[in-house]
């Protein structure tokens, strides 16, 4: 394919993916990498280029959430440290760890739990959409949420994927957040975790700049677009709509599990 050719198809492509994945409270940096590789650039080029993009699809979503007072940064901040420290390691035993029965238990979450957020649109109950998020966190759930964000770190660095994936249904059923400030606060925790892996990179090999530059124009715009049509959505919708996120990256797994990708 033409080099022009090629490049606009990416451009296009990861505005896309920013502007569907930050009305989620996610970065799209599970699809992002995929997505280069597709089209012909190396790995450990795509990954860093797609931890960028995610880092830039997050701050540009995040914006809007916090211009519509919907991300809770103290909580918020409990995810950061184990999130970063997790990442970290995740990407030091990348290359010693046989990541295949992590991926498949991966998949299975992913299956289970996207089958629970398609669920809430149906399902019948208290409306969320005016909801705050718990005014105060016990000491156990700092406990808990300084445990799972290390865990959440750790598979990120592990399988390439992007927290919020994880970060948002925690929130929801665990931490009792509604699902607009979950996906806000999640795109203010992404971005450290993006950020983490990106210092990581550029201290062992060259992040591609020109395509980063161009590529990084066209997520900062989606990620805006998308998290403004999100303020639009209804809870449910935003819900079911992570849940079918869930399956396309539990699929997109299945796939590289099977040997297709």
């Amino acid at each position: 394919m033409d080099l022009n050719i090629t490049l606009v198809s990416v451009v296009i492509l990861a505005f896309i993916i920013a502007l569907i994945f930050s009305m989620f409270g996610q970065g799209g940096g599970s699809v992002y990498s995929p997505m280069l590789i597709l089209f012909g650039y190396a790995a450990v080029l795509a990954t860093s280029t797609s931890l960028v993009l995610n880092l830039i699809t997050s701050v540009s979503a995040g914006y809007i959430f916090y211009r519509n007072k919907m991300i809770d940064f103290r909580a918020s901040l409990a995810f950061v440290p184990g999130i970063c420290v997790g990442a970290f390691a995740g990407g030091a035993l990348s290359k010693s760890v046989n990541t295949t029965v992590l991926l498949w238990l991966f998949v299975f979450f992913l299956v289970v739990m996207g089958a629970r957020m398609v669920y809430t649109y149906w399902e019948k109950g208290k409306v969320e959409d005016e909801k705050k998020p718990p005014r105060n966190l016990s000491a156990g759930m700092y406990a808990l949420i300084v445990f799972f964000s290390f865990a959440v770190g750790i598979i990120s660095g592990l399988m390439g994927v992007g927290g919020g994936i994880l970060i948002v249904p925690f929130m929801v059923y665990v931490c009792k957040w509604p699902t607009k400030w979950a996906a806000g606060s999640s795109h203010f925790i992404i971005s450290f975790s993006a950020l983490s892996g990106i210092i990581g990179h550029a201290t062992s090999h060259r992040i591609d700049i020109p395509l980063i530059a161009v590529t990084g124009v066209a997520v900062l715009i989606g990620g805006n677009l998308g998290a403004r049509i999100s303020m639009r959505f209804k809870a449910r919708w935003m819900k079911a709509g992570l849940g079918l996120i869930m399956w396309v990256l539990a699929a997109q797994i299945v796939a590289k599990l099977l040997g297709y990708l």
